[in-house]
C-alpha cells in the first residue's frame, strides 16, 4: 500500500474518474498507536502527544515538472486517560500531500476500557472529518470533462476498533471509513464530477515486549493492513493483492531510554530505526527512521524519512492522599 498515492484513473469513453486512495503509512507504527486505532486512547493509562513528519520516495522525479510528487506527510496524535469514566479520548490531526491532492483529517476517538487478566480492552468509536483539496492536473486531452480542476470537498466519516494492552502484549483491530464517501471535484466546465471514493481501510497490528536481560527488553511488532470489499472498480477487491500489505519490524530498548530497530514493508522497503528518550522519567522521545526502497522501484524514489517526536505526560495521581493508619490508635 503507498502513501496517499492518489492514483488518477482518468477512464476514456465516458466513464466517470475515481481517485483510489491509500491512506498514510508510517514506519514508527509501533509508537502510534492513536493513528492506527480509536480503542486506544488512553489505554496506556498516562497521556501521550505524538508529532511526525514524513518525507516519502525522497526526490521523486516522475511528475512531469508540475508537482512534487514526493509524498509529504505531518501527523499530530493525543491520547489522554479519564479515569472517572474507564475510558480515555484521542485526537488525531494529519496533512497529507502527493502531487497535486492535497488531504487534511481531523479525527476524534472515545474509548471504554474493560480489566481483562492482566491488562485492558479497549472498545472505541471515531469521527473523521475530511477535507480534500485538488490543483491542477496534467491531460493527455485537456477537453476531458472528467479531469479535476482546481477543485474541493469535505465530508465526515466513522471508525470502530478494538485494543488490547498489557505490560508484555498489546494487539488491535480497527477499521475506519464506514460511510465510504465519495468526493466531488469539478471540471473545467464548472461541471461536478465523482473524482475521490473514501475506501475503508482495516488495520491489524500487535506486539509483544521479550525481557532480554534485566536492562534490555526486545519487542517484535507486526501491522497488516487491507482495504475492505465493497463495489469499487469492476476487480474483486478480495482476489487483489495490491489490496493488502503486511509490515513485520523488531526494536531493541536500553533502560527505557535508547532503542533501535528494523523493518520490512511488504514489496517495498527494508527500514532502520534509532531513537533516545530524556528529560524526567525519560518522557521526551526523538526517534528517526529511514526507509530503503529495496523493491518496486520504477515508480519510486529510493528512499524516504521520518521523524518522531512524542512527549508522555506523567500517570494521573490520587488528589488527596490517603490516610496512614497505625496499630497504635487501633483499640
Amino acid at each position: 500500500m503507498k502513501t496517499s498515492v492518489l492514483a488518477l484513473l482518468l477512464l476514456a469513453g465516458g466513464a466517470a474518474p475515481v481517485l483510489a486512495q491509500q491512506q498514510p503509512q508510517f514506519t514508527h507504527y509501533g509508537f502510534n498507536g492513536m493513528y492506527l486505532n480509536p480503542a486506544y486512547a488512553g489505554i496506556k493509562g498516562q497521556g501521550e502527544i505524538n508529532v511526525i513528519g514524513r518525507y516519502q520516495y525522497y526526490n521523486l522525479g516522475n511528475t512531469r515538472g508540475d508537482a512534487n510528487g514526493s509524498p509529504r506527510t505531518g501527523l499530530l496524535t493525543a491520547s489522554l486517560p479519564i479515569p472517572a469514566l474507564s475510558g480515555g479520548v484521542g485526537l488525531t490531526v494529519s496533512y497529507d500531500q502527493a502531487g497535486e491532492v492535497k488531504v487534511t483529517n481531523s479525527t476524534l476517538s472515545y474509548s471504554q476500557h474493560i480489566k481483562l487478566g492482566a491488562g485492558k480492552l479497549g472498545i472505541g468509536i471515531q469521527g473523521t472529518y475530511t477535507y480534500l483539496s485538488a490543483g491542477t492536473f496534467v491531460a493527455i486531452d485537456p477537453t476531458d470533462p472528467y479531469i479535476p480542476y482546481n477543485g474541493s470537498d469535505r465530508k465526515f466519516d466513522a471508525g470502530a476498533g478494538i485494543w488490547y494492552e498489557s505490560p508484555k502484549f498489546y494487539a488491535g483491530l480497527s477499521v475506519n471509513n464506514l460511510l465510504r464517501s465519495t468526493y466531488h471535484f469539478s471540471n473545467q466546465y464548472g461541471n461536478a464530477i465523482p473524482s475521490y471514493l473514501g475506501e475503508n481501510h482495516a488495520y491489524f497490528t500487535a506486539g509483544y515486549n521479550i525481557e532480554a536481560s534485566s536492562s534490555v527488553v526486545v519487542t517484535p511488532t507486526v501491522l497488516v493492513k487491507a482495504v475492505l470489499p465493497g463495489s469499487f472498480s469492476s476487480g474483486d477487491k478480495l482476489s487483489n493483492s495490491k489490496n493488502y500489505s503486511f509490515e513485520g519490524g523488531v526494536r531493541a530498548t536500553l533502560d527505557d531510554k535508547y532503542w533501535i530497530g528494523a523493518n520490512y514493508r511488504q514489496q517495498e522497503s527494508v527500514s532502520g530505526l534509532v531513537g533516545v528518550s530524556f528529560a524526567k522519567d525519560n518522557a521526551v522521545r526523538l526517534g528517526l527512521a529511514y526507509d530503503f526502497i529495496a523493491f518496486n522501484q520504477d515508480a519510486r524514489a529510493t528512499s524516504s524519512y521520518e521523524i518522531l517526536l512524542s512527549y508522555r505526560l506523567p500517570k494521573p495521581g490520587l488528589l488527596i492522599r490517603p490516610a496512614i493508619r497505625t496499630p497504635r490508635y487501633s483499640f
